[in-house]
């Protein structure tokens, strides 16, 4: 296999900061060895760099005196990391060009990806009590007594609410204000919401959930994120899987906000009996796959996604959502560089596959 270029489409911050080595949770070192180990060179791009018309592009290479903008043929195969929505004209502008991205849209609405799962009756079951909105809300508040709120779009936790049922008048909302991370609550009475409850719902769209009894470690619940990943051949995998613990007294699992990540198996392990742990580390895997078969139906180029899986105390599995970018960076937190290695590896893996056999992209 000779020397072949391949594309990473990065945010136009991230980009900048490519020649300082300031790119946050993404690991430029691990995009070099990983590319290097299918015989690549990857090329870091931002979209406005890209001429499509010329077939020339812009992009950071590395070379000896470090990463320097240098114009090259645009790579046939891209993999984007950058933040894009579905309908995106930057983007279709180049799959118009014949050029393979995947991962092209890596932004979905939670109320979204929960409909394309809902349309596979065998993963009906996996799937919590849903409804969107503040009609929704309502409803969902007279079928259960404990909710979970969250934006259709947010990420890493942002805007996340909880509402749980104290008596027929009271209500208990619990959020996190902006730019802490110490848990408020109040009482609410669930025939006059608050405002600024009401407001956030009038603001963006909201998915409400009801709240899965999640299994717990020393009474912090805990989920687990599932990288699943195209590698070499096309095929989905399961690169790896970690724990994230809610912070102490919280109940969002996410880093950010103070969840903290730990091996699967140190948690299933201490939680469950070691044949039952196993047993829900494969039904794990199971679901996982299943989910990236459900939704590569309806979403085009998709290869690269973050899973979060909860487990109940009595072994029942939900899932929880799907994460377009995934963040690779917990299982290094979680103390699994091999694993976090093999998460930059895989998607080099699928992108000189599809290098060598672009016939094999899957447009749908």
């Amino acid at each position: 296999m000779g020397q072949k270029l391949v594309g990473i489409l990065l945010n136009a911050a991230m980009h900048r900061g490519v020649p300082r080595l300031k790119t946050g949770q993404e690991s430029l070192e691990s995009y070099e060895e990983a590319a290097a180990a299918y015989g690549m060179i990857p090329c870091f791009l931002q979209l406005s760099d890209i001429n499509p018309e010329s077939g020339f592009s812009i992009a950071y290479v590395k070379g000896s005196q470090g990463y320097v903008k240098t114009v090259i043929p645009t790579p046939g195969v891209i993999h984007n990391r950058a933040i894009y929505s579905q309908g995106s004209t930057g983007i279709d502008r180049l799959l118009g060009q014949g050029l393979l991205i995947f991962n092209t849209c890596n932004r979905y609405g939670k109320d979204q990806i929960h409909g394309l799962l809902e349309q596979n009756e065998a993963l009906q079951c996996f799937l919590p009590d849903s409804r969107t909105g503040m009609s929704g809300l309502k409803e969902m508040m007279n079928r259960y007594s404990d909710l979970i709120l969250k934006p259709c779009r947010g990420s890493v936790g942002k805007g996340v609410m909880r509402l749980s049922r104290i008596s027929a008048r009271r209500w208990t909302w619990s959020f996190l204000p902006s730019g802490s991370r110490r848990w408020l609550s109040s009482t609410v009475d669930p025939q006059a919401l608050p405002r600024a409850l009401r407001l956030r719902f009038a603001s963006v769209p909201y998915l409400v959930q009801e709240r899965i009894p999640l299994a717990e470690v020393n009474g912090r619940p805990f989920d687990l994120r599932v990288t699943v990943q195209r590698g070499w051949g096309g095929e989905w995998q399961v690169t790896g899987m970690f724990a994230k613990l809610a912070a102490p007294g919280g109940f969002v699992s996410n880093i950010a906000r103070g969840g903290e990540a730990l091996s699967t198996s140190a948690v299933l392990n201490e939680v469950f009996t070691g044949s039952a742990a196993a047993r829900i580390r494969m039904s794990v895997i199971s679901l996982s796959l299943s989910i990236a078969h459900q939704l590569e139906k309806n979403l085009p180029g998709l290869a690269d996604i973050g899973l979060d899986i909860g487990i109940t105390r009595d072994q029942r599995l939900y899932f929880i959502e799907c994460n377009g970018r995934d963040q690779r960076y917990g299982f290094q937190k979680a103390g699994l560089s091999g694993t976090w290695k093999d998460s930059y590896r895989r998607p080099m893996g699928y992108a000189r596959f599809l290098i060598e056999d672009p016939a094999r992209y899957i447009r749908y």
